[in-house]
């Protein structure tokens, strides 16, 4: 069974498009999304092409589902930082009913076995909340007690937007990276698993998916085109700012 893992699209249409074909060419029996559909320019659009394929698909409940849906209720339940209101609020005007109850329904978590790899848990974040921070570089200590008791072999997460791959005592943790807005170098991220664990990298055309952006209403699309899409912040730079954020011992 091969099963693909596909973290932190952030309506990029055309990033998800470019990953969808790959993945048909592999042959893949499963899709696991891992949070984070949405917000970004085409959440719609994005989610629609998800939600109509034939073929099996898992879904996850990322912080921007969370973020987006406390939007739709009318709360602040879910606080996010002052850049990243103006992007909820516009995506959750776009949500109609269907679509809310869609992502309503997804789970914090999925597990399945994967042969090869044995018990695989998804989470987004971390297998205890959507929103916590780490990357390759966080001490162990600080994160041995949320990856202790969970009998799985395998966490599969993102969040951070950077592949890796790391040991937390027995656990084995896989970050899917970002098919949408990757930090490193321009494209997509995404795993293949089963019965090992493949870190992919597609390459799609960036300038016609920055015309697309640049072509909706989404209010930081430029901001999106140039910082995330053409010229995204290298994996050294989002380290040292994570590490600022990221869980302590």
């Amino acid at each position: 069974m091969r099963v693909a893992a596909i973290y932190d699209i952030h309506g990029n249409l055309p990033a998800l498009d470019a990953v969808l074909q790959e993945i048909r060419a592999a042959g893949v029996d499963l899709i696991v999304v891992g949070g984070d559909v949405l917000p970004g320019p085409m959440p719609v659009e994005t989610l629609s092409r998800l939600l109509n394929r034939t073929a099996p698909v898992e879904f996850i409940q990322g912080n921007g589902e969370v973020a987006v849906l406390a939007a739709l209720a009318g709360t602040d339940a879910y606080a996010v930082p002052e850049q990243a209101r103006e992007v909820i609020h516009w995506t959750a005007e776009q949500i109609s009913g269907e679509y809310r109850q869609a992502l309503a329904s997804w789970p914090k978590t999925f597990r399945m076995e994967i042969p090869g790899l044995g018990r695989v848990m998804f989470c987004h974040a971390t297998p205890r909340n959507e929103n916590e921070i780490f990357t390759r570089l966080t001490p162990q200590d600080a994160l041995l007690p949320i990856f202790a008791g969970l009998d799985t072999s395998v966490v599969v997460c993102g969040h951070t937007h950077m592949q890796f791959d790391r040991m937390i005592g027995q656990t084995r943790v896989v970050n899917a990276g970002s098919a949408g807005m990757p930090f490193g170098d321009p494209g997509a991220d995404w795993l293949l698993l089963g019965p090992g664990v493949e870190f992919r990298h597609t390459n799609y055309d960036l300038a016609q998916a920055a015309e697309r952006i640049r072509s909706t209403k989404y209010p930081q699309g430029e901001e999106f085109v140039a910082c995330n899409l053409l010229h995204p912040p290298s994996e050294e730079e989002m380290l040292k700012i994570f590490a600022r954020a990221e869980l302590k011992g």
